[in-house]
């Protein structure tokens, strides 16, 4: 039979014999009548194909699969999962070709009335990503729409002085107490706190490292242990074999929303997620006079450039570093000036 379901599978799928070959695709829709204009649109597409000569079409089911597999190893790559099954109603049942800039624009409007401009660039970069490689690497299609992402303001820069990051802790349970603490002194991701384990802790050298899998950039990062991360872990020892970080004796999967809130709001303290205990460890070394390159290498940043948005928070160790030039002596020495206005004439 040409249009089947699978067991394990809501929608149509399509079996047709071509050229020698099996061809199996899913229709993407579980409407019977739609299914069917799948199966008899592909179907004369490889009849064209192989008695016109005509370049084979592809779907952007066809494009996700492969674009997909190809990108496995992005740190991104679940997120990004997760954007194409939200994009799936919208570009699902169309071929690449027929991915036109109206399309775009509709896709756009729907995800603005529920998101940000920031998170709408977000989809739409992942739309971007696929059809530029199916056009530049796969020849899968000729041309492809242009696609503009929204301005976006720069990057957050929220941090907390000593002062509110100790408010906060007072606030927190003890094992998100110990998590935030440590971030503050290590500047980790969040994932990499909750997914920390023994394995990649060496207590004796007062070192510890991330994976380059669970890096975000996909290098590894070594992170070394000050006194107060070292007294965090101490207090972590015997109470899981594997994890670091556990409440009730249990691995932290999530920081639960609600507990977060409800610390800041006790603590005074507005508009902070957790990843800005991460800035606000890169504010507090900044101001301590850290170079970009050595922040850079601590943080697991990518490029110097991200480092850079923390060097207005420095002002004092830049003005030490122009002073510098004071010593050079190059100047106007007001002593050569006479009462008159005239300038002292050599003898």
């Amino acid at each position: 039979m040409s249009l089947y379901k699978r067991k394990d599978s809501s929608v149509y799928w399509v079996k047709l014999h071509h050229s020698g070959k099996i061809v199996q695709r899913s229709t993407g829709t579980a409407d019977k009548v739609k299914a069917q204009e799948y199966h008899d649109r592909l179907k004369a597409s490889l009849w064209e194909q192989e008695r016109l000569g005509t370049k084979p079409r592809y779907s952007w089911q066809q494009a996700v699969v492969r674009w997909l597999e190809e990108t496995s190893d992005k740190a991104t790559c679940k997120e990004d999962v997760q954007k194409l099954k939200w994009l799936h109603p919208y570009l699902g049942e169309l071929m690449l070709d027929e991915i036109l800039l109206d399309t775009i624009s509709l896709i756009k409007a729907e995800k603005q009335k529920e998101a940000t401009k920031a998170t709408t660039n977000r989809y739409l970069a992942v739309i971007r990503s696929v059809l530029i490689r199916a056009r530049d690497e796969w020849e899968w299609v000729e041309k492809v729409p242009k696609i503009k992402l929204f301005k976006e303001p720069e990057g957050r820069e929220r941090s907390l002085t000593p002062e509110q990051a100790n408010r906060l802790l007072a606030e927190l349970p003890p094992h998100l107490r110990d998590m935030a603490l440590f971030t503050l002194h290590t500047g980790l991701r969040q994932s990499n706190v909750l997914q920390l384990e023994w394995s990649c802790v060496d207590l004796a050298r007062c070192h510890a490292w991330v994976n380059s899998e669970n890096s975000k950039n996909r290098k590894p990062i070594s992170v070394n242990l000050n006194a107060r991360a070292m007294e965090v872990l101490n207090r972590q020892i015997g109470k899981h074999p594997t994890r670091v970080f556990t409440c009730k004796g249990k691995p932290i999967s999530q920081v639960v929303n609600l507990t977060w809130k409800s610390a800041l709001a006790r603590a005074g303290i507005q508009d902070l997620r957790w990843h800005d205990l991460r800035h606000t460890w890169a504010t507090w070394l900044r101001q301590l006079g850290t170079p970009t390159h050595e922040l850079q290498r601590m943080g697991g940043w990518k490029t110097a450039a991200m480092v850079e948005r923390y060097a207005h928070v420095a002002p004092d160790h830049l003005a030490q570093a122009a002073a510098r030039l004071e010593s050079v002596g190059v100047g106007y020495d007001l002593a050569t000036v006479s009462l008159t206005g005239g300038e002292k004439q050599d003898a």
